[in-house]
């Protein structure tokens, strides 16, 4: 039996995204992220769940403390939720420069 090869994602709505790099529990969590205008894709502010996020873009996020933002860069898509480790790999975070 031959096994085809999983398509390459090059693209992918905000709320999956976010829900398999792992910054919400849920899709719904992620969800609320995502509409609530919390999300910046390349310095543009997101207010729909349903945003496309492509390889090469830059996320602004909240931090879980909400004290600052997290700015990454998305690195790859994938097509279901995995291990911590795995979903580290979607992104690099961008450092501050000053």
């Amino acid at each position: 039996m031959t096994q085809t090869p999983e398509p390459i994602i090059t693209s992918q709505r905000l709320d999956l995204w976010l829900l398999h790099a792992r910054f919400g529990r849920s899709r719904g969590t992620c969800a609320k992220i995502a509409s609530g205008g919390h999300v910046r894709i390349n310095r543009q502010r997101v207010t729909k769940a349903h945003a496309q996020v492509h390889v090469g873009d830059i996320l602004t996020l909240p931090s879980p403390d909400r004290q600052s933002v997290i700015v990454i860069r998305v690195v790859a898509c994938a097509g279901r939720r995995q291990s911590a480790p795995l979903a580290q790999l979607l992104y690099e975070i961008v450092p501050e420069t000053v």
